[in-house]
């Protein structure tokens, strides 16, 4: 069985690819450190806030509800931008996702597990402690792209009002 990848066409006839979205939030305190969960139910691994955008979401909408669900309704983040994108193939029905590492600045609130994520072990992580090999991470966490996100991180901290993507 052989499948392509769907495709949605405009009114006036254009074809366009038609891909799942996966949504990653990389949640930045002020220390500079990374937010990661390591759930004990789905055992992958130290991973992001992670989930799939849903019909008739917006991609900073679904970024707010998965950190909503997955670290708590009282978490406050600021959304800074995308960091990086990527299509990956997913598995024999979706062979052409989209992940988008969405960076989001930590304002405060108790983080607490929820969703699909309930019970998991809530940690903050320097980019150094990221490096270690004898951790057990899940395949989003990419070490090069926390670098980045941590570089665009300091970006808005050098000019707070300064948004890093421009507004739509």
């Amino acid at each position: 069985m052989s499948i392509t990848q769907p495709f949605i066409t405009t009114l006036k006839g254009r074809p366009f690819a038609a891909s799942a979205i996966a949504l990653q939030a990389v949640i930045v305190n002020d220390q500079e450190q990374i937010l990661l969960l390591n759930s004990p139910i789905r055992n992958q691994g130290w991973q992001t806030v992670s989930g799939g955008l849903e019909a008739g979401e917006t991609l900073l909408e679904g970024v707010r509800r998965e950190v909503a669900e997955e670290v708590g309704p009282d978490v406050r983040v600021r959304p800074l931008g995308v960091v990086h994108a990527q299509t990956f193939h997913y598995d024999d029905n979706v062979q052409f996702m989209v992940g988008i590492y969405y960076l989001l600045a930590y304002e405060g609130g108790k983080i607490v597990p929820g969703d699909d994520m309930a019970g998991s072990t809530c940690r903050w992580w320097s980019l150094e402690e990221l490096e270690d090999k004898s951790q057990h991470w899940h395949p989003t966490v990419i070490p090069w792209m926390l670098h980045r996100a941590i570089d665009l991180y300091r970006l808005w901290q050098d000019d707070p009002e300064r948004p890093l993507q421009p507004k739509l």
